[in-house]
């Protein structure tokens, strides 16, 4: 038992060293402490002006007429709407916003502007330069247009539409929050409420918050992909990264490479992307406080959509002079894409990359990068040749069975519905043309659900892998890919066969959108590895 003394002794000790070291406070040890300035909130409500109509100036109208629910708003396509425009000091402490998916429906019927076609643009103090700029998707870890749910610490994405973000944003002299509509349809009904607190002062050496938004489609040869490059005193808290394959197998190898200060060689050299994000053994579907993959869909296809966020809360970046955040693009490869024709796991790959980046920085940030144009941020179409199963809906091209068109969220257009009552005579054909001969991949849009059978594939009589099971508890859209060829110029037949149906299958239907012929990079051409191989005796599919 130490003596009293001794125990003041040490009690003093600790802490002097929390004092010293400012050991950090709980997330919720502020609550309990007193709090400077005044909450403010700018938000979508409607205020109603003498003439009737909206008047940013007027009060939130309030009463039982039903004008006072009309609290949001139509943005037309190229129309900026600004969501807060506020004098400082001040510091923002939460952006929540909602609005209508891009889909028809009953208050939009010819449907709506995509998030990714929404810029957020914010401006600190005035300055003609963005210091957030970012599609209002990605800006919430929502990438390729999609809508996701998102959970974490500073972000947080609701079922996939009530978008919320708590970074801490101060500001000296005004605040200036907007969106701009790029697409070619409106945001519609456009909700929104900004809240802020009123300052008498802030801090001199208090840092702004910055994002924005960098695109390469595909990587650039020979030069890690770049994230982030400026100089300044600051810290790094945050990245949201996309990813869209050209190529088979895994893509991401790649390790970050920081470099702190203007160091010639980066001193924080990570092990794979997967490992940056906080994951291991690939990227799976997740939401965490820290890291995350809201969206991930098939495993090393030609064509497959990754997107992850890693927020750096409890593990700022710091740097005094500047630096420069990038990413290495090495994954696995296809033989036929390589040389030597031999797969490692280790090799510079052509993917599509998007990213934001998250920081805070004193002075102004000297990242040259801006968000392109709407148009030029959506992602360029891999496809070769698309045969739409509805154009050959007629009893020709199918076997006993029912055909009707169906209209699926999944789809732009209708999808064929085959509904045969058993396996047998139970088939459905699709014919397309090559016009010129290049190396593709075949592939079929299917539907997967609880009443659908098991079918195989075969391409002009020639057997593809095994049968394709499209049974799935709800129902759900996926991408199975058959053959890896070069196919000379010509028509051909695909043909799906019923073989019988899952164990848990309540049917043999078959739904199916397309089949599609994909694009391989420009060096499997380069190569020609597989140009005089007859794919009828020995048909690959590269994984």
């Amino acid at each position: 038992m130490k003596s009293l003394p001794a125990a003041s002794a040490l009690h003093g000790l600790l802490l002097v060293l929390s004092l010293a070291f400012r050991l950090p406070a709980g997330l919720l040890d502020d609550l309990a402490r007193p709090q400077e300035g005044r909450s403010m909130r700018a938000s979508s409500t409607f205020r109603e002006g003498r003439d009737g109509k909206y008047d940013p100036n007027a009060d939130p109208k309030g009463d039982y007429d039903e004008k006072s629910n009309r609290d949001n708003f139509r943005v037309p396509p190229g129309q900026t709407h600004v969501l807060l425009d506020a004098k400082g000091p001040g510091v923002i402490t939460h952006l929540w916003l909602t609005f209508l998916g891009p889909e028809p429906q009953a208050w939009a019927p010819k449907g709506s502007a995509n998030h990714q076609e929404m810029l957020l643009r914010i401006y600190w103090d005035g300055n003609p330069r963005p210091g957030v700029e970012a599609p209002v998707g990605d800006f919430f870890a929502n990438c390729f247009g999609r809508r996701d749910e998102v959970v974490s610490l500073p972000v947080i994405v609701q079922s996939g539409n009530a978008y919320n973000c708590f970074w801490r944003m101060p500001f000296r002299k005004s605040a200036r929050i907007e969106i701009l509509n790029q697409g070619d349809k409106p945001i519609s009904l456009l909700y929104y409420n900004i809240d802020w607190i009123q300052k008498r002062r802030l801090p001199k050496d208090t840092p702004y918050f910055y994002a924005q938004y960098r695109q390469e489609y595909p990587v650039q040869h020979g030069k890690d992909y770049l994230i982030l490059d400026t100089r300044g005193k600051g810290h790094y808290v945050g990245t949201v990264l996309a990813v869209r394959t050209r190529s088979p197998s895994w893509f991401g190898e790649g390790d970050e490479k920081i470099y702190i200060d203007g160091e010639a060689k980066p001193s924080i050299w990570g092990t794979g992307t997967e490992d940056y994000f906080l994951m291991a053994w690939g990227l799976k579907k997740a939401n965490t406080p820290y890291f995350g993959a809201p969206y991930f869909d098939q495993w090393g296809i030609v064509g497959q959509h990754a997107s992850a966020y890693r927020w750096h809360l409890n593990d700022p970046i710091v740097f005094n002079t500047g630096i420069r955040v990038s990413i290495e693009h090495f994954g696995w490869i296809a033989p036929d894409e390589t040389p030597n024709y031999k797969s490692t796991s280790w090799n510079e790959r052509q993917d599509d990359y998007s990213s934001v980046a998250f920081w805070y920085q004193t002075g102004t940030p000297t990242f040259t990068a801006r968000a392109p144009e709407a148009r030029d941020r959506k992602l360029p179409s891999l496809e070769r040749v698309t045969t739409y199963a509805r154009d050959y809906a007629d009893a020709s091209h199918h076997g006993a069975g029912e055909v009707t068109q169906q209209q699926l969220d999944f789809y732009d257009g209708p999808q064929v519905l085959y509904m045969p009552k058993a396996a047998e005579g139970a088939w459905l054909e699709i014919p397309f043309e090559v016009k010129t001969k290049e190396p593709l991949r075949l592939l079929l849009n299917l539907t997967t659900s609880y009443d659908f059978g098991r079918y195989q594939a075969y391409l002009d009589g020639v057997k593809l892998g095994e049968p394709i099971d499209l049974y799935s508890a709800a129902i759900d859209t996926r991408e199975f890919h058959l053959l890896d060829f070069w196919p000379d110029a010509g028509r051909y037949q695909l043909r799906l066969e019923c073989v019988g149906r899952n164990p848990a299958s309540q049917g043999y239907y078959l739904g199916i959108e397309s089949v599609r012929l994909r694009e391989r990079r420009p060096r499997v051409l380069e190569y020609g590895h597989d140009r005089n191989k007859d794919w009828r005796k020995h048909p690959i599919l590269y994984e």
